[in-house]
């Protein structure tokens, strides 16, 4: 009966952990579904936008190591509610900003309260997976989804309806987010006493392959540089697909809005069942599926009508979305002792290269025009080819 109350415990543990993770990503998301809002009020340029979404990842990125760098070595369990108090910070700020230069502080905030978040998160994520690594991740990455999917509705229902200043009613989300991660961070002990348990058995039973520093390293390479080309990708969607929608097709906001979402949604349901699949044939080839698969659709994809360009990008994001999820499990394998430097590398990197990617993609549709930039990044996916060069090591570290 106790194995089955810790049981139960765990999983619960993993959906309330999965619910904060889908405010958090939310709230965030409210960022790039209000871009044709501000565009119109503030007559931004495509430089500019990119220049916010780069701001706002970068200013995500720029902590999580460091958070998961002192989270190894000195629990902080209640650390993602400071986060949470940034991120209801910016968001307030962010409903009522006058000009340019605080929208930009208004992003920086909520990017902070999410690289605060991500590294603690993670950890708990880990430790109460048992050896279900990739369900829990699914479950815990499928939050995060569904939440960042969310953003275009609210956009079109409430933002676009009642005016940016409607931002602030969803700093409540950002309450709610605390009083669940204080209730998470209670329960860190009691599971990481477990999870430590069941190490300790695993090494007892199976003799796992230490790789030389040097060959980690050039792993980690090999997968920093597909989450780079899978962001480069992917932003192109986030950041400039209602762009593209509205230039290409001709839609209004609110139906462009809509297409986002069906887009950014059907990442949840990928990366659950990608995580689900990774358990049974292994990190190494759900990787290659999720970066290199898609390639035929992106290819495709910018020669499409309406209707097949919806349908083509759900198909497009199904695949995709289980990469990051894999990709984590897989550096986390590499350094098993290191899961909230790890952690936030991982999801700084995420935030930081998009960014990147972001601020490189709007300098590229303002010289070259949308259409043009969808097809250059029509051909992103080539770099799934470099997961050859992974070690297939899913089989030693279980």
């Amino acid at each position: 009966m106790q194995k089955s109350n810790r049981t139960q415990t765990y999983l619960l543990l993993l959906l309330i952990l999965s619910t904060s993770h889908f405010l958090n990503d939310l709230m965030q998301s409210l960022i790039p579904a209000s871009y044709p809002l501000l565009k119109a009020k503030y007559s931004l340029d495509f430089i500019q936008i990119g220049l916010i979404s780069l701001t706002f990842q970068v200013a995500g990125a720029s902590l999580q190591p460091i958070v998961g760098m002192i989270t190894d070595k000195n629990a902080a369990p209640y650390s993602p509610v400071v986060g949470m108090i940034f991120t209801f910070s910016g968001l307030v700020s962010l409903a009522f900003a006058q000009n340019y230069q605080i929208i930009l502080i208004s992003v920086v905030l909520i990017g902070i309260g999410s690289s605060i978040f991500h590294p603690e998160a993670t950890r708990m994520a880990r430790y109460a997976a048992g050896n279900r690594q990739g369900l829990a991740q699914g479950i815990f990455q499928v939050g995060g989804q569904a939440g960042g999917s969310l953003g275009p509705i609210c956009a079109a229902i409430i933002l676009v309806p009642w005016g940016l200043s409607s931002l602030s009613i969803f700093a409540i989300l950002a309450l709610l987010a605390m009083i669940l991660l204080v209730w998470i961070g209670s329960k860190q002990r009691e599971i990481s006493l477990e999870f430590s348990k069941n190490q300790k058995k695993m090494r007892n039973k199976t003799k796992l392959i230490v790789f030389s520093p040097l060959k980690i390293s050039i792993c980690l390479s090999i997968l920093i540089f597909l989450i780079f080309t899978k962001n480069f990708y992917s932003e192109s969607f986030r950041s400039f697909y209602t762009f593209y929608l509205i230039d290409h097709f001709g839609l209004s906001i609110q139906a462009s809005q809509l297409m986002l979402f069906i887009f950014l949604f059907s990442a949840a349901i990928g990366v659950l069942i990608g995580g689900i699949i990774g358990d049974k044939i292994g990190r190494y080839w759900i990787i290659m599926i999720s970066v290199l698969g898609p390639l035929p659709l992106t290819i495709i994809l910018p020669y499409a009508d309406l209707f097949w360009t919806g349908v083509l990008t759900i198909l497009i994001n199904l695949v995709m979305a289980s990469a990051f999820a894999s990709i984590l499990i897989y550096a986390i394998d590499l350094l098993p002792n290191r899961i909230g430097l790890i952690g936030g590398l991982f999801y700084g990197l995420n935030f930081g290269l998009g960014g990147i990617a972001a601020g490189f993609l709007g300098v590229l549709t303002e010289k070259y025009g949308i259409e043009n930039t969808y097809l250059i990044c029509s051909f992103m996916p080539f770099a799934g080819l470099m997961v050859w060069f992974l070690p297939r090591m899913d089989n030693k570290l279980k």
